[in-house]
């Protein structure tokens, strides 16, 4: 992932590009844009490694939109030694709304690894913010040792910067987690709706650190709070830190990135899907990767513990064909087909109503973590929708809750999918995802779920727990794609109400 902008009218995505492989190697910077947010345009090659500072690849980094309409590109080069080092790029025409041509600092690089850090361990710098001192600030992650950290630079011409957070003492580390890259670092507000601008701070407002972990390719998350004054941020929850604690989506989902969409006042959020078939059939079929849709990011203010994502609006745009089902009646061991024709491509909420009785009778052994498989019966479930489902149900991708109620009475609800039968093509990775979910007093269990063909992006409790997953269908295609409600509860009834929408194909293609 590289730096999202909102500039005079178009919403700009550049991202990282082969153009000689679908595997990882000499990256160059791509570019599109759209006004939409999900029309989108591609654009000739931003940037391509052609400096000894980026000869071995124009990596991942940040755009930061200055207060004069200026804009700044800090991004990472590996060097013709293989050193990570950061970059300065400006645009060559600030009035071109495309901003087609960019050109790259002279004296390039502008911050080299300091010392105690590793050539191969400094990379992947954040939009900038400025503080009431008028000086700018950004950070980058690194480790030292197995210890993932953030460290902070301040700079007041984006040429010339500090290190102001020693090793031992960064803007945060958390043992144990291995290399941070693709940091990101942004406020929300924990009153309003709207999104923050990157460099917000004050009264009302929590900070949200994000990694991805190199180790594992995770996305994890934390809310604290950020002291300018020290460069220190602070989790609110030690337990729930970077890396050991909440995931930004638990499913095939990698080095995101957030924006602030100054001209609707949202924070915006970019994900990686990586791909889970074989080198091979990437290869074959001259790609590889793509973006999750757009997700707004904004603070839980009813559980005050995590952040919600959840699809941009412009989406609904796609949206056709509705199709409504209320109160539908899953009996245990229950299956109900929908009967939605041509289900490749779909937006879909549902809500879920446990049988309170049940609920309130049912006690289980004790049970950790139940994302273990659709198909595994317990007594409150699994329960939820199979998409991509062929008609016979020999290929089917679940996704689904799981209350797990132990001998105690406590209960812990769990959002998940399950990729085991998702297809029957060989060499694909079908993994089951999932994650914790709060489900608050009074509250339904709910999902909304974006379908688009070998896509399923999930979003548990208004986004809460996030899951997106990478299948590969070869039965469940096109018009054989079909949708069923499923209860594999053996003690509990489920209400369920539906709502399904066709979608339309996005508009993608060469400006």
């Amino acid at each position: 992932m590289v730096g999202p902008l909102y500039h005079k009218g178009y919403y700009h995505l550049f991202y990282q590009y082969n153009p000689d492989s679908a595997v990882w190697g000499n990256i160059t910077w791509g570019h599109a844009v759209s006004r939409d947010l999900i029309h989108w345009k591609y654009l000739p090659i931003s940037m391509v490694p052609d400096h000894w500072y980026d000869i071995n690849g124009v990596w991942t980094g940040s755009a930061t939109l200055l207060p004069d309409g200026n804009i700044i590109m800090l991004y990472t080069g590996d060097t013709d030694e293989f050193v990570q080092v950061q970059n300065l790029a400006t645009p060559a025409n600030l009035s071109d709304p495309l901003l087609l041509e960019w050109v790259k600092y002279p004296n390039n690089p502008v911050m080299t690894p300091p010392s105690g850090i590793g050539p191969k361990d400094f990379r992947d710098p954040t939009t900038a913010w400025v503080g009431p001192d008028g000086v700018w600030r950004l950070t980058l992650g690194s480790k030292v040792g197995k210890t993932g950290i953030s460290i902070v630079y301040k700079t007041t011409n984006f040429i010339n910067y500090e290190l102001v957070t020693s090793l031992d003492d960064p803007l945060h580390a958390v043992p144990g987690t291995g290399m941070w890259e693709c940091v990101d670092f942004y406020p929300v507000s924990t009153t309003s709706e709207n999104g923050l601008d990157t460099s917000a701070n004050g009264p009302g407002i929590k900070h949200v650190l994000k990694a991805s972990l190199d180790d594992n390719k995770q996305d994890h998350y934390a809310l604290g709070t950020y002291d300018m004054g020290r460069e220190k941020w602070v989790p609110d929850n030690p337990k729930m830190d970077v890396g050991i604690g909440l995931r930004v989506d638990y499913g095939k989902y990698y080095a995101s990135k957030t924006f602030f969409d100054q001209s609707t006042g949202r924070r915006i959020l970019w994900g990686w899907v990586g791909e889970t078939d074989t080198e091979d059939d990437d290869l074959l079929k001259g790609w590889a990767s793509l973006q999750t849709i757009p997700r707004v990011v904004t603070y839980d203010t009813k559980t005050k513990a995590n952040i919600l994502q959840w699809p941009v609006k412009e989406v609904e745009s796609l949206r056709r064909d509705h199709s409504k089902f209320d109160d539908l009646l899953l009996e245990p061991g229950s299956i109900i087909n929908l009967n939605i024709t041509s289900a490749a491509q779909l937006d879909i909420t549902a809500e879920f109503t446990v049988n309170s009785e049940a609920l309130q009778s049912t006690v289980e052994d004790d049970v950790i973590n139940s994302c273990n498989g659709a198909s595994v019966k317990r007594a409150l479930g699994p329960f939820g929708l199979l998409v991509l489902a062929d008609q016979s149900l020999s290929e089917l991708t679940p996704v689904y809750f799981y209350i797990a109620k132990s001998s105690d009475g406590t209960i812990k609800n769990w959002f998940c999918t399950d990729q085991s039968r998702s297809s029957k093509a060989n060499g694909v990775d079908k993994q089951i995802y999932g994650g914790p979910v709060p489900v608050l007093k009074g509250e339904k269990y709910s999902m909304r779920l974006l379908v688009d063909h070998s896509i399923v992006e999930a979003f548990g409790q208004g986004g809460r727990t996030c899951i997106t997953s990478r299948v590969y269908p070869t039965r469940a295609i096109n018009g054989n794609a079909r949708v069923f409600l499923f209860n594999n509860a053996t003690d509990s009834s489920i209400t369920a109400s539906v709502k399904v929408w066709k979608l339309n194909s996005a508009d993608i293609r060469s400006f």
